[in-house]
């Protein structure tokens, strides 16, 4: 681990641009004496949900176009990389500083063709020699190569995103739909032997596997139409939640409340809203 001057105690007069002042910070709030309750009680356990959470919210900017909310989740998301790398420098782990410098060496040795003398022709190779560089290091760590396909995709992952990384490390070996027909068609069998199960007979277990199957093969369709499942179902739990808005705003404006009394009213709304849209 390396060492550096980060505990200095952070001032006025620190450089607010300047990483040192960002490292101080962090470690003033892990101070065991002065720093604070809530960050003291931390592990990086506890804060990974707050890494995800922040991490959509880059997403969210990023989707908005809004370039001063985009700067300010970024700084968010970087205080949790800190945050981290301090937990680990009291651990006597490693430190920020050992984390920039992993990253920066595995970026200059990942891109050859960028850094080295290496030519590769265009983004495929770029991927595949990139896999074969990955494959290189682990051997050189005395990992075992993957025994199976489908080994190293992170179960943390959201479902949506694990399901189509999964698929493509399947279609890789060929094992996928020749056209998108046979994936809407699989799509359509899945429904099927969704609504099989409405009864309320039917063991729930056997429901949610088969409404489970329905999703997966849903993002086998937008694989194949080259949209992005994650997000094409954040586009469209924003576009519902606009409507709604807007449905819920007329029906106060009629002195009605969303109310399960007043659903015709909601879908006449609702029609309209969409009809706007249009």
């Amino acid at each position: 681990m390396s060492n550096r001057a980060s505990d200095s105690e952070p001032t006025a007069d620190s450089d607010p641009r300047a990483i040192d002042t960002l490292l101080a910070v962090v470690a003033r709030l892990r101070d065991p004496e002065h720093g604070c309750p809530w960050d003291l009680k931390q592990t990086p356990c506890t804060i990974v949900p707050y890494t995800l959470e922040e991490a959509y919210e880059v997403a969210e900017a990023i989707a908005n176009d809004d370039m001063a909310e985009f700067c300010e989740e970024l700084g968010d998301l970087l205080f949790q990389i800190v945050l981290y790398a301090r937990m680990a420098q009291e651990r006597g782990a490693f430190d920020f500083g050992d984390v920039v410098s992993a990253i920066a060496r595995k970026m200059i040795r990942r891109h050859p063709h960028v850094f080295g003398e290496a030519r590769l022709a265009d983004d495929q190779a770029v991927r595949e020699h990139w896999e074969s560089i990955k494959a290189a290091e682990r051997a050189g760590k005395g990992e075992q190569p993957r025994a199976r396909v489908l080994d190293g995709v992170a179960r943390a992952l959201p479902a949506l995103v694990r399901a189509e990384k999964l698929q493509k490390r399947a279609a890789r070996v060929g094992f996928d739909w020749d056209d998108l027909g046979g994936v809407a068609d699989k799509v359509r069998e899945e429904l099927a032997e969704c609504e099989a199960t409405f009864p309320a007979s039917v063991d729930p277990a056997e429901r949610l596997h088969e409404v489970g199957d329905l999703l997966f093969s849903c993002v086998n369709l937008a694989r194949h139409l080259g949209v992005d499942a994650e997000q094409a179902l954040r586009v469209a739990n924003e576009r519902f939640e606009h409507r709604f808005g807007h449905v819920e705003s007329q029906l106060r404006d009629a002195g009605l409340e969303p109310a399960p009394e007043h659903r015709d009213a909601m879908e006449r709304l609702w029609t309209q809203v969409k009809a706007d849209e249009r």
